[in-house]
Order: C-alpha cells, then sequence, then structure tokens
C-alpha cells in the first residue's frame, strides 16, 4: 500500500508518500479501505521525534481515518465489505489501509461524507472521555475550554451544550470565537487581549467555572487555577504553551479542594479504546445523524499536499479539523 513516510525526522519536507507493507488484521479486526484521514497535534509532535507511536505501531502519522471495509475477520460480527465505518487509531491513519479492532469500528451515519466522518474519531471522542468520565460533568455546570476553535475544542462545546451545561472560551480572533458562539458557547475571550482569569470571574459573578480543559499547560496553568470554583476540576489535555510549571503554591488545591488530572487517549489500552468507544456511539451517532452534533472541517487536502497540511495546523490557522482526502 502507500502511506505517507517520513524521511528522519523534522520539519514538513520530511514527509513523502512511498511505500510500505499492507497491515495483517487479525480475526477481531476489520481490514479498511482509507479514504479520509484527518490531522492531530500528535502528527506534528510525531513528526519532531517527540511523540513515537506505541510499541508494535508503525512510524506512520494519523491517529484516525473513515473509509469503507475491505476485509472482516472470522470474529467481527456483522460488519461486511463495503460497510463506511470510522475510527480512532493508534497512529498509521495516513495509509490506504487500516486494520482497526471491530470494537473500534463506528458506521458513519449516512447524512455524513467520508471528509466530514474522519473528523469525529480523535476529537469527540477525547472530548467525550475528559469531560463525562474524567472531569464528570453534570447538567447546569459552567466549563472553560481554552483553544475552543480547534478540533477537540469545537467537539468539546457541542457535547456541553448536549449535556446541558454551559461553556465559556477562549481562542485567538473575533472569527474563532464567533464559530465558537454559533456551536452554542455562551461567550468568548480572545487571548489576545489580555489574561482571561478576570473575564471569567466576570462571567461567572466571581464564583468561577466547575471545569477547565486545557490544551495550553504551563502558561495558562496559574490563571486556570484563579478560574476554578471551588471543588473544581481540571483537565490538561495539551502542553501548547509548555509543560514545566516552574512553582505554584499548593494551598490553592487544598483551599478551594480542588482536582487536576492528565489525560491521552493513545496510550489507552485497547479494552478501554473499545469500551469508550460504544459508549461514545450509542450517545453520539444518533446525534450525528439528526444533525444535533456536527463535525467541524476547517479544510480538505489532498494527501499529496500533506505539508501543506501540517503547516496550516502549525500556523494554528484552522478552525476545525484538517482532514487529508486519500487518492490514489
Amino acid at each position: 500500500m502507500k502511506a505517507v513516510l517520513m524521511r528522519g525526522i523534522g520539519g514538513v519536507e520530511v514527509l513523502h508518500i512511498g511505500e510500505h507493507p499492507d497491515p495483517v488484521p487479525k480475526d477481531d479486526e476489520l481490514l479498511v479501505r482509507v479514504r479520509t484521514t484527518a490531522l492531530n497535534r500528535a502528527d506534528l509532535l510525531q513528526r519532531r521525534g517527540m511523540h513515537p507511536p506505541p510499541k508494535g505501531v508503525p512510524d506512520i502519522l494519523g491517529l484516525e481515518m473513515a473509509g469503507e471495509v475491505v476485509g472482516t475477520g472470522p470474529a467481527c460480527g456483522d460488519f461486511k465489505v463495503g460497510d463506511r465505518v470510522c475510527a480512532l487509531l493508534p497512529g498509521a491513519g495516513y495509509a490506504e489501509l487500516a486494520a482497526i479492532p471491530v470494537g473500534m469500528a463506528m458506521r458513519i451515519p449516512e447524512n455524513l461524507s467520508f471528509e466530514q466522518a474522519a473528523a469525529i474519531p480523535e476529537v469527540f471522542l477525547t472530548a467525550y472521555q475528559n469531560l463525562f468520565h474524567v472531569a464528570r460533568l453534570v447538567p447546569g455546570e459552567v466549563v472553560l475550554v481554552h483553544a475552543a476553535a480547534g478540533g477537540v475544542g469545537t467537539a468539546a462545546i457541542q457535547l456541553i451544550r448536549e449535556a446541558n451545561a454551559v461553556s465559556l472560551v477562549t481562542a485567538g480572533s473575533r472569527e474563532k470565537i464567533e464559530s465558537c458562539l454559533i456551536l452554542g458557547a455562551r461567550a468568548g475571550w480572545n487571548y489576545n487581549g489580555g489574561p482571561f482569569a478576570p473575564w471569567v470571574a466576570g462571567q461567572t459573578g466571581g464564583r468561577g467555572v466547575d471545569i477547565v480543559l486545557d490544551f495550553v499547560g504551563a502558561s495558562y496553568f496559574e490563571q486556570n487555577l484563579q478560574s476554578l470554583a471551588t471543588d473544581g476540576r481540571m483537565v490538561v489535555i495539551g502542553t501548547m504553551g509548555g509543560a514545566q510549571v516552574e512553582k505554584f503554591s499548593l494551598r490553592a488545591l487544598m483551599t478551594k479542594r480542588l482536582q487536576i488530572t492528565g489525560a491521552a487517549l493513545r496510550s489507552m489500552d485497547v479494552p478501554r479504546k473499545v469500551a469508550l468507544t460504544r459508549k461514545f456511539a450509542e450517545f453520539a451517532l444518533p446525534r450525528f445523524a439528526d444533525g444535533r452534533l456536527v463535525p467541524r472541517v476547517d479544510t480538505v487536502f489532498d494527501w499529496n499536499d500533506v505539508a501543506k497540511a501540517h503547516e496550516r495546523m502549525e500556523t494554528n490557522a484552522n478552525i476545525g479539523k484538517i482532514v487529508l482526502r486519500v487518492t490514489k
């Protein structure tokens, strides 16, 4: 099969399309012809040598895909050749073929294209896991979502809305904030306008938010603690603003009874990913089918232009997901 390969590690110039051995599916796996895949921040880190794939996974980028089943193992239930599916992957999504555990396969609703379906698995599963299982979101709570115009952010806003909760967001432009408001956010703050903590206090009457979904890391850490209400929970999903917090007072954690949790899907074992996928599919697929949830696609690139796609993500210009169409 053809796949996007890397000539060493580094900038976008290391990316190229070449030949790679086909995946060999197990008895409980589907073989899928990949029609589309999508970019994630982890792809940029892996390209630079900072986020290697799990043991046994080819050194090919790509954490999700959408396509058509072309082969089924004897333990794959009622899936058949031709079924349209999308799935989270541990890697190797930038390829013509993917082998996936049958429990990870989600049937694509008829109203969604492959391009839209590829924009679902990584970001929606990440948002769903962290909101409902890690942070334990309940109706009526207020969630602060950073980097909200990206893939996980646009997914989180919709899931928060569907949970009858409230989202406040930060983003880097008026256009990005407007896109978040359309998806259901109550209010947004342009982080180029200064610290967000005073704005959060104003939005919540000084109470603070119940949950922070943080993709930024160290540079937002102190303000995040200030922005949390008593018994608040923060989930650290990314470290775009640095991973090293030089110092902070544990007294704030104790006084407000705060909880801070780290999260990553890629390192979860397969049984846990299957369980998560099945719960998410039950909740979300009917909502995708009737339009209550919508995958937010920013741009679709032919995979021959994968370098341009990576460059777009690196500039933080995207609103929603950047998708690659796998062509012959």
